[in-house]
Order: structure tokens, then C-alpha cells, then sequence
């Protein structure tokens, strides 16, 4: 790719057939030990997908498949019909347009919740302007535009590092969307968040909806509910698909009580 692979990836990305992302027959090996199992799976463009199951199940394996960081021992993973995710580096996946936000939030405390979206902001990184260089008219409408959608509006000026749990993912979100990805993964975004601050975030995401690709690994089973609406939820276990379907579907699957919700 050339050194402006990220602008190139993402006018490449051909979603033609009505999907973003295609993994099939996935398998990840660790000296012997299945961690995906010939998993397939795909996401339309614009669909919340929630992926659940339990420890062990193979969810933050496939994010890592998905983002480069591990190479599948066998099968495909398609961004699109035409990038092949097994053969791109972390940095040129990332920059084709997926972005993924762990569980622990990583924002630059010393900053303020300004600075932190500023320095988000996707920009040609080999002519990037300094931090406090002048920002255009439409950078700063955009950075209004997210503070407002991850309601942190009000809190510009504040340092990162005094923000609550719940707003330091939400400005981790806002990072994450300062760069315009095409699919977005979390990986349990309320964990450790009030309740108030789940349901804002429920909120937040069902807004997103549509707008972006999203996949949301998380074990709150209330919030999935909230945002999985009538979509497609899917269970792992032992690194495949156990079973997939609405929310209210899933939940009555006997597969899925006896391995992961219980009785």
C-alpha cells in the first residue's frame, strides 16, 4: 500500500453484496489449543452485532484476528469483498477503516477532552499539524459533533484523567469515531460503568446504528438486550458459533443455557 494507504483502503472497501466483514472457517492454534475453531461468521454494513458467550469462548481472539494482531492458522477474513485482513498489518487494517476499543479505556489523561479528539483526528500523518495548530472550521464542527453524540459537550476543557469511568469510554468512543472507521469493534464497553452510564451508553450506541458497522463483545446481558434490538446476536463457544439469532431467540436455545446463561 502507499503511503497514503488509508485513504486508498477506505475508497477501496467494495461492500457490493451488503457486507463488511467475512470470517470464514477461522481457526487460531496456541501450541495445540483451538482458540477459534473453524468460526464463520459475517456483518452487513451498518448492522450492531452483539457477540456473547463465555470465558474462554474465542471473543477477544477473533477481535484479534479481525484487527492483525493474530494471524488465523487456517481460513479467510475478508474487510469487504476484496482486503484480505490475513495478509494486511495492524497499521493498514487500521487505517482501512476498522477501529477497536478495549476494555480498559486508553485516552491521554494529561490532555483535555478537546485535545484528546484533536489528536484523534484522522489527518494526513505525514504533513500533521502540530497539536495546537489552527483547526479548520469543519475539524472544529466535527469535534463539536462528537462531544455532543458522546455527551461530553460542556466538558471540552477538562482534563481526560478527571473524568468519570463511564466518560472515559464515551471519549474513547468519540476517539475511535474522530477516525471515521467503517466497522467498529468494542470489546465490553460497560464493564465497570453505573448503571446510569450503561444506559447512556446504550443510548449512544443505538445512535450509532446504521451509521456504522459495530460488533459489542460484552456479558451485560441487560444492555445487549438494549442495543441488540431485533439484530442478530451471536453465542460462541470452544472458538465457534454455538447459536445466532434475535436476542429472544438465543436466550431460549437450550445450547446456549446449558453453556452459557444457565438455568
Amino acid at each position: 500500500m502507499s503511503a497514503n494507504d488509508g485513504r486508498v483502503a477506505l475508497e477501496g472497501l467494495d461492500t457490493t453484496h451488503g457486507a463488511i466483514l467475512y470470517l470464514e472457517e477461522i481457526t487460531v492454534m496456541f501450541d495445540g489449543f483451538r482458540a477459534l475453531n473453524k468460526l464463520s461468521l459475517d456483518i452487513s454494513v451498518g448492522e450492531l452485532r452483539c457477540i456473547i458467550g463465555p470465558n474462554g469462548a474465542g471473543k477477544t481472539t477473533m477481535m484479534d484476528v479481525i484487527t492483525g494482531k493474530t494471524r488465523p492458522t487456517s481460513g479467510t477474513a475478508f474487510f469487504g469483498q476484496t482486503m484480505d485482513l490475513s495478509r494486511m498489518t495492524e497499521y493498514q487494517i487500521a487505517h482501512a477503516g476498522i477501529g477497536r476499543k478495549f476494555q480498559r479505556p486508553t485516552i491521554f489523561e494529561q490532555h483535555t477532552v478537546f485535545e484528546n479528539l484533536e489528536l484523534a483526528m484522522k489527518t494526513d500523518k505525514r504533513v500533521r499539524p502540530t497539536l495546537f495548530a489552527r483547526l479548520s472550521s469543519e475539524q472544529h464542527g466535527k469535534i463539536a459533533e462528537i462531544l455532543t453524540l458522546i455527551r461530553l459537550n460542556g466538558n471540552e476543557s477538562r482534563l481526560a484523567g478527571l473524568l468519570s469511568h463511564g466518560q472515559k469510554q464515551w471519549l474513547e468512543i468519540g476517539m475511535l469515531l474522530m477516525q471515521e472507521p467503517q466497522l467498529i469493534l468494542l470489546d465490553e464497553p460497560v464493564a465497570g460503568m453505573s448503571d446510569a452510564e450503561t444506559a447512556r451508553t446504550a443510548e449512544l450506541l443505538n445512535e450509532l446504528r446504521g451509521k456504522h458497522s459495530i460488533m459489542v463483545v460484552e456479558h451485560d446481558m441487560a444492555f445487549v438486550t438494549e442495543i441488540a434490538q431485533q439484530g442478530v446476536v451471536t453465542v460462541l463457544h470452544e472458538g465457534s458459533v454455538l447459536a445466532q439469532g434475535t436476542m429472544a431467540q438465543v436466550q431460549s436455545d437450550e445450547r446456549v443455557i446449558e453453556v452459557y446463561l444457565g438455568r
